[in-house]
């Protein structure tokens, strides 16, 4: 199910420009310009400074400082233009050009972001701020390998750039280094024990390697120090999900949602939980919630089908599938569910084709292979059925993941075949596998299939 999404912050500053007031007639515009930026009233702030260029067209400060004005009132544009004059003016002035890079990051020019910063460290080879972000834009541009070289270099300047460690560990993380990612989380904590967003990413990182205890643990930290971090608590949830909790993932997710009635993550997280204690009408509603919040949501529509398949409503799966599709035709997990829901539907085309599909997209998914080989060894319709092929499918399954539901396939597999004491043999070893994994609600099909083999018939779906 769903991995939850968490678009990590990269950590951007800006540099203050010196002030330096060149004539007495615009001395106290320009303090006064200092104080309403300090108090954060930036449109009095651009009012103050525009005075002081009125006053001095050639005052490249006081453009800067203006400048800074519009970027934090989120007027990019007007931030950049005066920017740009402030180079004009001041050519050597790297602050405007490390400005103007993070305006154009803020827009998304990452391209001219990069210009920007380059020409700041050119001024200032010494310019860790700057190595910092032109890493961020390589990393947000893709290149993880460039921008852990001018992370690198930032942490070379300046050990103890906590942020720099962080955004590292944010790009070793996207590369699938999750090992190096946390030794640089690490280090930015132990520079500042309030990193809040380093605990998070920390976490998200053990998650991925599949230590959902630790991952707890350390968005438990984030939440120690910000006990409204909504993206904490709803990672968290997901963890206890993953570990099978779901009364507490509930919990915090239900937390999330309460701090954010907007986070359709949450709810299609919680949705997840929902299913998983098999209440699958409370798992529609929120799967149905989080694609009102997100009618793009792939993995909610994706969920809600799950959820009607569970339910027995094989239509109204499908159209969830069919939908999820439509948003991401890529995406090999929707096509193999899909094609569970046709042959629930006796539709056996329609399913054939479907786990086709998925295993066009991703030539390792082992569910695809198990449900087509299922299909072919089981199907009520003889003209569907092929032991030889369903074999080898279900062989490819076994080798993929050594699952107790692919032991059963190839078992029904084999018998189809006409191969019973291997079938026989298999199905034993799944039987075995079932009882160590606590199976026994499925233990009397596991016997019934086996049963079937020794009296030497295939085993058949009804």
């Amino acid at each position: 199910m769903k991995k939850i999404l968490f678009a990590a912050l990269l950590l951007l500053s800006l540099m203050v420009c010196l002030t330096s007031l060149g004539c007495s007639g615009d001395l106290d515009d320009a303090k006064a310009g200092i104080t309403a930026a300090n108090k954060g009233d930036h449109d009095k702030a651009i009012a103050y400074w525009t005075k002081v260029i009125e006053i001095d067209t050639k005052d490249a400060n006081a453009y800067c400082n203006r400048g800074r004005a519009w970027y934090d009132k989120g007027d990019y544009d007007k931030a950049i233009a005066d920017w740009t004059k402030t180079i004009d003016i001041d050519p050597k002035n790297a602050a405007a050009y490390y400005n103007r890079g993070n305006a154009w990051t803020d827009k998304g020019d990452y391209d001219k972001a990069i210009v920007d910063y380059t020409k700041a460290i050119e001024i200032d080879p010494k310019y860790a701020f700057a190595y910092n972000n032109r890493g961020l834009a390589w990393g947000d541009k893709g290149d993880y390998d460039k921008a852990i070289a001018d992370l690198t270099k930032a942490i070379e300047i300046d050990s103890k750039y906590a942020d720099a460690y962080y955004n590292r560990g944010n790009a070793w993380r996207k590369k699938g280094d999750y090992d190096k990612a946390i030794v640089d989380y690490t280090k930015a904590i132990e520079i500042n024990p309030k990193h809040t967003f380093a605990y998070g990413n920390r976490g998200i990182a053990w998650r991925d390697k599949g230590d959902y205890s630790k991952a707890i643990a350390d968005f438990t930290a984030a939440i120690e120090i910000n006990p409204k971090d909504v993206v904490a608590y709803s990672n968290r949830g997901y963890a206890w999900g993953r570990k099978g909790d779901y009364d507490k993932a509930i919990t915090d997710l239900t937390k999330t949602i309460e701090i954010d009635p907007k986070y359709a993550d949450a709810y299609c997280n919680r949705g997840n939980s929902w299913s998983g204690k098999g209440d699958y009408d409370k798992a529609i509603v929120d799967y149905t919630k989080a694609i009102e919040i997100n009618p793009k949501y792939v993995f909610a529509y994706y969920g809600r089908g799950l959820a009607w398949a569970d339910k027995g409503d094989f239509d109204k799966a499908i159209a969830d599938y069919t939908k999820a599709i439509e948003i991401n035709p890529k995406y090999a997990a929707t096509y193999c569910y899909r094609g569970i829901a046709w042959y629930g539907k006796g539709d056996y085309d329609k399913a054939i084709a479907d786990f086709t599909k998925a295993v066009e997209i991703d030539p390792k998914y082992a569910d695809a292979y198990n449900g087509l080989a299922w299909l072919m060894a089981t199907c009520p319709e003889g003209r569907y059925r092929d032991g030889k092929h369903a074999v080898e499918l279900a062989e490819k399954a076994v080798a993929l993941k050594n699952d107790v539901n692919y032991l059963d396939t190839l078992a029904a597999a084999y018998a189809e075949a006409g191969r019973f004491q291997e079938a026989i043999k298999t199905q034993e070893r799944a039987i075995t596998k079932l009882k160590q994994e606590g199976g026994a609600k499925d233990l009397p099909e596991f016997e019934e299939h086996l049963s079937s083999y020794k009296a030497g018939k295939p085993w058949r779906e009804k």
